[in-house]
């Protein structure tokens, strides 16, 4: 039978999945709201450009 105790005892994260995780939260994404207020805020400067 397995030995939980004994095998979290073993157990040490990859370092792939650190490194990956470090990228991840070191990058700067846009998401859509992002992407929605900066479509808007150009529109709304070209409609007054346009006036």
């Amino acid at each position: 039978m397995i030995n939980f105790e004994e095998e979290l005892k073993k157990f040490f994260p990859s370092l792939e999945v650190e490194d990956a995780e470090e990228s991840i939260y070191n990058q700067d994404l846009t998401d859509l709201a992002d992407m929605l207020v900066k479509t808007l805020m150009e529109s709304a400067t070209t409609t007054e450009e346009v006036q």
